[in-house]
């Protein structure tokens, strides 16, 4: 039981000993002063510039930007007009020609029906005479209306 004792006091230590060593060789690497030169701070400077000039030229960018979008924008609706008169043109363009159509066939329809009535009439006073007279009768069958 004492060796094991000995053996683990000894870990102990042993463990205490390289803790305590690396905090001494980090607390030395952390305690070195780090000089900073005037080339350092006029290194930064200049560094502070360029990324100003870049500042500006990315604002440029987004103005560039937005104009290029408000263009598209302006053409998109320039462009939904267009379609829109053009389709409501059309629209209208069948429409007239339906109705153009419908006035122009009117008459034609008109005049057929009444040429029908016409000759309906007409056929039905060749029977009646066609019924007293027998020449007529048999001129009426030899053109085969009877």
């Amino acid at each position: 039981m004492c060796l094991l004792r000995k053996k683990v006091t000894m870990r102990y230590k042993n463990s205490f000993f390289a803790v305590l060593s690396v905090l001494l060789l980090s607390y030395h690497a952390f305690a070195q002063d780090i000089s900073y030169t005037l080339e350092d701070r006029d290194r930064v400077i200049r560094v502070e510039a360029k990324v100003e000039q870049m500042d500006k030229r990315f604002e440029q960018m987004d103005k560039r930007f937005e104009q290029i979008d408000n263009r598209i924008e302006r053409l998109e609706s320039v462009m939904l007009w267009g379609f829109g008169l053009l389709f409501t043109t059309m629209i209208g363009m069948v429409g007239f020609v339906l109705w153009d159509r419908r006035a122009a066939l009117a008459p034609a329809i008109r005049e057929s029906r009444e040429l029908r009535e016409r000759e309906e009439r007409l056929e039905r006073i060749l029977k009646e005479v066609a019924l007293k007279d027998a020449n007529v009768a048999e001129a009426i069958r030899h053109a085969g209306l009877i």
